[in-house]
């Protein structure tokens, strides 16, 4: 394929699920979580084969980005509005940047172990291919309840038109998805013109209006940035419900990559080595097993005789809840937010 591919890395959310390591004033994209380096710079690494690779971020981080990937750029968006709005904004401004260029939209957040440089372009050349939507595949292995599936139609040349999308389903449910879908891994690629063509009749209508009036600015809007303006005026919405949930023209690409989505503290039992327990920092357990228990290093957490929870000290907080509860920190941050101390 001889057009360029631009890799778009999303970095703008907090890591919420992971509080209180994850806050607003250090997301989890800037942190480590056991291995060497950043998550972010990892994913940087990860894409180095692209002609151009664009972190998006908010504002409130644009600064600290080179730091972990020194040779991205940086997009920032209007506002934070969930990966929707973002990835429509990204589209809009790389179509005018970069001529003919194919996106590869990677969260910063994600754990892989294997070949990803041959799927991502495979994804990237099926883009041009179908000018439609690509999503990654992988193989469930396990049925696991906190991620989206992909129900794929028949394979041919190494993707397959994409049946449905499924939504995080219920155990039960999830049982029965395993034999015939796939993790939906929320690493995409398309061109510009496929994105908003597909965004154009759905809850991002007004922000795709806003990009394809080539820059004019909206009435009574002298000073505005129209595209700017109408993301900060959009409701938060996914990428997935707002575009790819509601259009025909889908594809999914399988992947033999080992996988993670490093969204919330149960998932580091998969990720973290240990014994009887997954332990990130200055721990010590007795007669406890299948914890996760994690620190920051200068806060010493102990443990005795309970199992399947979640233990995490950072800085002046600490966090205990049952490890099958781990998806309802997001409550506590709520809460929070509400209190000004988030």
């Amino acid at each position: 394929m001889d057009r360029p591919i631009v890799a778009v890395i999303l970095a703008g959310g907090t890591g919420t699920r992971l509080y209180p390591a994850s806050r607003s004033d250090r997301p989890k994209q800037f942190q480590s979580f056991g291995g060497d380096r950043s998550l972010l710079a990892r994913t940087a690494d990860r894409v180095d084969f692209a002609d151009e690779t664009v972190v998006l971020t908010r504002d409130a981080y644009a600064d600290a980005v080179p730091a972990h990937a020194p040779d991205a750029d940086v997009l920032v968006e209007p506002a934070p509005r969930d990966t929707g709005p973002a990835l429509t904004y990204a589209a809009a401004r790389l179509r005018e940047r970069v001529d003919d260029a194919v996106l590869l939209c990677v969260p910063s957040d994600h754990r892989l172990r294997g070949d990803f440089e041959s799927p991502a372009r495979r994804a990237a050349r099926v883009a041009v291919e179908t000018d439609g939507l690509v999503t990654l595949g992988v193989e469930p292995t396990r049925p696991a309840t906190e991620y989206g599936y992909v129900e794929p139609r028949r394979e041919q040349d190494g993707y397959a038109p994409v049946r449905q999308f499924r939504e995080k389903p219920d155990r039960e449910t999830a049982a029965k998805l395993v034999d015939d879908c796939y993790w939906n891994a929320g690493i995409f690629a398309w061109t510009p013109d496929a994105f908003l063509r597909e965004a154009r009749d759905s809850p991002l209508s007004t922000v795709v209006a806003a990009a394809e009036n080539g820059g004019e600015t909206a009435p009574n809007r002298r000073d505005a940035d129209p595209l700017a303006a109408a993301i900060r005026e959009t409701d938060p919405v996914s990428v997935d419900y707002a575009v790819l949930e509601r259009t025909d023209d889908a594809y999914v690409v399988p992947v033999s990559f080992e996988w993670d989505d490093l969204g919330s503290w149960d998932a580091l039992e998969r990720v973290v080595a240990g014994d009887d327990n997954a332990v990130l920092g200055d721990a010590l357990t007795i007669d406890a097993a299948d914890n996760v228990v994690a620190s920051d290093g200068d806060t010493h957490v102990s443990v005795i005789g309970a199992d399947d929870l979640v233990v995490a000290a950072y800085g002046d907080r600490v966090l205990v809840v049952p490890k099958d509860d781990a998806q309802r920190v997001r409550e506590v941050v709520e809460r929070l937010r509400d209190a000004g101390e988030f």
